[in-house]
């Protein structure tokens, strides 16, 4: 099945409010596009949303959630929209760039609420942070400090670093005639900000080869690897850091993928982001335009080292480095 349905009903339902602030018989409707597929991580957001609805005083009863998946197949967003559409959604949540544009390009009246987007403004998203404009709005976790802390963490730790190589993904929108999106030269000028010489290596959907990454950027003398946080490297996060430590290559994922196995894992957290959805979500069904609610930031930074893994690369780690760690994981 293309679509997971998952309905959340009960007895005693209260009446929820609609797109417009009137009271409605049917639960709230709420349509998840997601980039990869049923499973552990999209039923933890589920959870965790429905946790954070019920703290707003909405239950099981009064919400359906229909999640919507394009199983590492960004391209398929567009026909998952129109999917979640004809089911006549209060708010559709769009996880992701592609799926974030899939759904702005698909309707200008049913409410998009993104998260996991760098840069909204960049992508076209909405017209300026503090007044989107229009039917979208969300939450980001932008950081525009984060990718010089990245590299200069890696930095500390690999004084003779020159090189770094920056993976990405050819699927995200907004890219520029040389092919990088906004994500990718922001992290290509944090880099040349600090001396180094950067390389950008785009996986490509549906099935990406890492190997054949890892190999070009060794190829280009790669010293270590930046991953950034976009859908194909959040997908396969584990292969990733497993392969690029077999190759001995040292890796940052970003905050809140400690569990991908790489060296480090520092910056903002998606998981932060995914727990504001519902307060702006309710608001929209409270009758609060979209337009008008300001897009919101993620700033709280989480660093996770690994020292099993600096032990397999032959490194070794500050105390204080190590003592200023969130989580190390031993």
């Amino acid at each position: 099945m293309r679509r997971r349905h998952l309905t959340l009903l009960g007895l005693g339902a209260a009446a929820a409010f609609g797109r417009h602030g009137l009271a409605q018989a049917r639960p709230a409707r709420i349509g998840i596009l997601v980039n990869g597929g049923p499973g552990p991580l999209f039923d933890t957001v589920r959870r965790n949303l429905l946790q954070d609805f019920a703290q707003l005083g909405r239950g099981e009863a009064d919400l359906r959630i229909d999640g919507y998946f394009a199983r590492g197949q960004p391209a398929r967003h567009p026909e998952l929209v129109a999917e979640a559409l004809r089911q006549d959604p209060d708010v559709i949540v769009a996880l992701g760039g592609p799926a974030a544009r899939a759904a702005q390009q698909a309707t200008t009246t049913t409410p998009v609420v993104f998260a996991i987007v760098t840069d909204p403004v960049a992508l076209g998203l909405v017209r300026s942070l503090e007044r989107p404009g229009g039917n979208v709005t969300g939450i980001t976790n932008l950081d525009p400090g984060q990718p010089a802390a990245q590299f200069a963490l890696m930095s500390s730790v690999l004084p003779q670093m020159e090189r770094v190589a920056i993976l990405s993904d050819s699927t995200i929108p907004g890219a520029d005639a040389s092919g990088l999106a906004p994500i990718d030269r922001m992290n290509r000028q944090a880099a040349e900000a600090l001396g180094l010489r950067p390389q950008v290596v785009k996986l490509a959907a549906p099935t990406p080869d890492i190997e054949a990454a890892l190999a070009e950027m060794q190829r280009e003398g790669a010293q270590a690897v930046v991953v950034l946080e976009v859908p194909l490297t959040l997908a396969h996060r584990m292969r990733i850091a497993e392969l690029a430590t077999a190759r001995r290559l040292p890796t940052m994922f970003p905050g809140g993928q400690g569990d991908a196995g790489g060296l480090f894992a520092f910056g903002t957290t998606v998981m932060d982001a995914w727990r504001r959805i519902p307060a702006m979500v309710d608001q929209i069904l409270r009758g609060r335009s979209p337009g008008e609610i300001p897009v919101e930031f993620i700033t709280r930074r989480e660093l996770v080292v690994n020292l099993a893994v600096a032990g397999q690369l032959g490194i070794t780690l500050p105390e204080a480095l190590v003592g200023a760690a969130d989580r190390v994981i031993r």
